[in-house]
C-alpha cells in the first residue's frame, strides 16, 4: 500500500507527525526525496504537493492520500472520504470589497468572481441557484477586486486575517475544509487500508484524552463509579497486593474534566491517583 502526503508547506510537518504518531515511522527520508518505506514493509510513503495528492490517488500512483478536503473536491475525482484528521480546518468563502453593494451571494448574480477553486465555485453556484461568471486566477485572489478584474473572490481562509488586510469581507461560506484520509473507491475496503485508518484514528481519538489510575475501598466503589464519566464505565481490578477491602480503578476521561475530577474523586474516597497521557486509543 502507497500513501501519497504533502511534501511541504503547512500540511507536511503535522501529517508527518501524525504518521509516527500512529506507528508508521518514515525510514531513510531525505531531501527531494519521492518515496520512502516505512516500519511496516507492506506500507510506503509518496510525497508530492497537496494539490496533486487526488490526482495521484485517483490514477493508481498511489492507494491513499492525505490532502484537505478543498484539493479532493477541486480535483473532482471519485475518492473515497475515509477519515478526518482534524487539522489543517480553514473555510472556503465567498468575500467581496466591505465597503461595496455585495452583503449578499444573490448580489453577484451578473458579476465576476475570481479563485483559485473554479469547479468548487460553479458547484456553489449552480447549488445556490446564482448565475455569476466565474475567473479562475493562480495566486493572489484576494487582489483581484481592488485592481477590476473581479467582483468578488472565493478564496480559503483560517483565520480572516488576509481578507480583513485587503479590506473584504465574507458573504458567505462556500466549504468547510480539513485534511482528511482518501482512497480510491476499489481499495477502500482493502484490509491494508483499513489497518492505516485505524491507527490514524487512534491517535486522533485520544487527543484531549487522559487516563486515570487510582485505588478505593471496595466500600466507595459506588460513589468513585458516579463520578468518573469513562468510556463505558472505570476498569475494576483487585489491587496485587492482596488487600481484599481495596480495588485498583482506571477510566478515561476528558483532559477538561481532569481537575474536578481528581477533586471530586478525593472527595468520595479515592486515594494515589494518577493521571497520564493516552497517545493512542482504539475503541
Amino acid at each position: 500500500m502507497r500513501i501519497a502526503v504533502p511534501n511541504k508547506g503547512r500540511l507536511h510537518e503535522p501529517t508527518i507527525e501524525l504518521l509516527e504518531r500512529a506507528g508508521l515511522h518514515i525510514e531513510n527520508t531525505a531531501d527531494r526525496q519521492l518515496y520512502a518505506d516505512t516500519v511496516d514493509p507492506e506500507v510506503s510513503v509518496l510525497f508530492a504537493r497537496a494539490a496533486d495528492i487526488p490526482e495521484y490517488v485517483a490514477d493508481g500512483a498511489a492507494d491513499a492520500g492525505i490532502t484537505g478536503l478543498d484539493q479532493a473536491r477541486e480535483s473532482g475525482h471519485d475518492l473515497v472520504d475515509l477519515l478526518d484528521l482534524a487539522f489543517g480546518r480553514c473555510r472556503l468563502v465567498l468575500a467581496a470589497p466591505e465597503d461595496g453593494d455585495i452583503t449578499d451571494p444573490e448580489d453577484v448574480a451578473g458579476l465576476t468572481v475570481a479563485t483559485e477553486f473554479p469547479r468548487i465555485t460553479r458547484e456553489y453556484f449552480e447549488r445556490t441557484g446564482i448565475d455569476a461568471e466565474v475567473v479562475e486566477v493562480t495566486g493572489a485572489t484576494e487582489l483581484t477586486p481592488h485592481v477590476d478584474m473581479a467582483d468578488a473572490i472565493v478564496d480559503i481562509t483560517s483565520t480572516g486575517t488576509t481578507l480583513q488586510v485587503n479590506r473584504l469581507a465574507v458573504v458567505d461560506e462556500v466549504l468547510a475544509s480539513s485534511v482528511r484520509l482518501f482512497a480510491r473507491p476499489d481499495v477502500a475496503d482493502d484490509e491494508k487500508v483499513g489497518q492505516v485508518a485505524t491507527a490514524l484514528g487512534s491517535v486522533i481519538d485520544a487527543e484531549g484524552k487522559r487516563y486515570l489510575m487510582m485505588n478505593a475501598r471496595r466500600a466507595d466503589l459506588d460513589a468513585v463509579k458516579q463520578v468518573l464519566p469513562g468510556m463505558g464505565g472505570p476498569t475494576v481490578m483487585d489491587v496485587a497486593d492482596g488487600a481484599e477491602d481495596h480495588v485498583a480503578v482506571h477510566a478515561v476521561v476528558d483532559e477538561r474534566e481532569v481537575f474536578e475530577t481528581i477533586d471530586e474523586l478525593k472527595r468520595v474516597g479515592a486515594s494515589d491517583v494518577l493521571v497520564t497521557e493516552i497517545e493512542r486509543l482504539v475503541e
